[in-house]
């Protein structure tokens, strides 16, 4: 290849990325509770060689989501171990939240993934954002931003030290001495920090990665301080190309001062695609995609993504200022939301929210496949990125296209695998193995 590989991966989501895709795939509305959806996309996905699929969580769901989009927040775990047995290659990134579970039984489950699949789960580390998990929870209240993170950097501490309780070498299987394992290669994780302990080894050998792929997606920065501290895989959300040399410059010098290698932290901003065969046919689609789109969406969804109950507001009202001008650290959504606000303070909150991109992202490429490839290119020559977490607009359409069609495109320009020479997700974006 003549330049660094370049990495993908495949963001699922009922019918696709777009909140207006389900109206206008031709599919059965509720095939996307069935285990053939997901199926579909994963072996679309694989077919191109890509890194890895990626489910995100929601422990609670707000009920102004169930009018305008398709409800599938199933168990994350248990999808990917689905999708284990129906692919071979693959990554299998899925979310585990920090705030709402404990480590031990977190690490037990991402590792068993990685069991079942052969060493190809990831762990998409995040704090959740949403206050709603609380009462979910039995809490009364959401933690703080702050305290989320602390308790985060220890949660992983802990996670890692479960997974690293067997030897790699623990396993001798000596049948004429009737010992399956060496205990002396057995250490209990013996975790004491200020809001975890934590023993207990594993009920089961380490994993074949020795540690799952560790994924951040926060772009806070108490978020990229995380990943600076502990993230291979990073999930980013730049609105244009010089954001993302930004971003990824700031992460990576972070990485360094961690006294870690930018190497082996690889950058994946997310990117909506619409794709058609021509640039006008693509255009057509993305028009209609917005047409359909609703307003009463919109504004519910940007005080959703901020952490805000959208049922305690007006959207005909301006947004409270005391929400941004309150000692508690917002997250990056949020910031975006206060920010569009206070640059039309008169302004109601139907009127600011058409300001705001809800979701994971803010970039959105519509044109062909040819273009699509020209622009990869362009960001990942540019700094922005080590590739790009797609993100159809329409699914499985638009990353069928991206594979059938962009994928052949960055093969023949040399900047993209045209097989697996790796079984791992580790392998696949060229980690080490961590050492227990």
């Amino acid at each position: 290849m003549s330049a660094r590989p370049l990495h993908f991966n495949a963001f699922i989501w009922p019918n696709g990325y777009h909140e207006s895709a389900w109206r206008v795939v031709p599919d059965d509305v509720r095939g996307v509770l069935g285990l053939p959806y997901y199926a579909e996309i994963a072996r679309i996905a694989e077919r191109g060689q890509m890194d890895s699929i990626f489910l995100a969580d929601n422990l609670a769901i707000a009920e102004y989501r169930a009018t305008h989009l398709p409800q599938t927040q199933f168990d994350p775990i248990a999808v990917l171990s689905a999708l284990a047995a129906v692919t071979s290659h693959i990554g299998l990134i899925g979310t585990g939240s920090t705030t709402y579970t404990k480590p031990w039984e977190l690490a037990r489950r991402f590792a068993t993934l990685d069991h079942l699949s052969g060493g190809r789960a990831g762990w998409n580390i995040v704090t959740t954002i949403t206050p709603l998990a609380a009462a979910a929870f039995g809490e009364k209240s959401h933690p703080d931003q702050a305290t989320r993170y602390q308790r985060a950097h220890e949660f992983v501490a802990a996670v890692n030290k479960v997974w690293d309780s067997w030897g790699d070498d623990a396993v001798i299987g000596d049948r004429e001495h009737g010992i399956w394992a060496d205990r002396s290669k057995l250490q209990d994780p013996a975790f004491h920090g200020e809001y975890f302990d934590v023993q207990g080894v594993l009920p089961f050998p380490r994993p074949p990665q020795g540690r799952p792929v560790l994924v951040q997606a926060g772009q806070s920065a108490a978020g990229v301080g995380l990943a600076a501290q502990v993230a291979e895989l990073v999930f980013s959300g730049p609105s244009s190309l010089e954001a993302g040399v930004a971003f990824r410059s700031n992460l990576h010098a972070q990485v360094t001062a961690a006294g870690r290698d930018p190497e082996h932290v690889l950058v994946l901003p997310a990117l909506m695609v619409t794709l058609g065969s021509t640039e006008a046919e693509a255009q057509a689609t993305a028009k209609r995609l917005e047409e359909l789109s609703s307003p009463e969406f919109r504004w519910q969804n940007a005080l959703y993504t901020a952490g805000l109950d959208p049922d305690a507001f007006d959207p005909d009202k301006p947004l409270p200022a005391d929400l941004w001008t309150g000692s508690a650290t917002p997250s990056s959504r949020a910031q975006q939301l206060f920010a569009a606000a206070q640059a039309r303070p008169e302004a109601s909150l139907r009127e600011v929210a058409q300001q705001v991109t809800g979701g994971a992202g803010q970039l959105h490429f519509v044109g062909t496949p040819e273009q699509l490839a020209d622009f990869i290119i362009e960001w990942q020559d540019a700094g922005a990125s080590d590739g790009f977490t797609i993100m159809g607009s329409t699914l499985p359409y638009d990353l069928a296209a991206f594979v059938d069609h962009t994928v052949p495109i960055l093969q023949q320009r040399g900047r993209y695998r045209t097989e697996y020479t790796e079984s791992t997700l580790r392998g696949h974006l060229g980690l080490d193995r961590p050492t227990a």
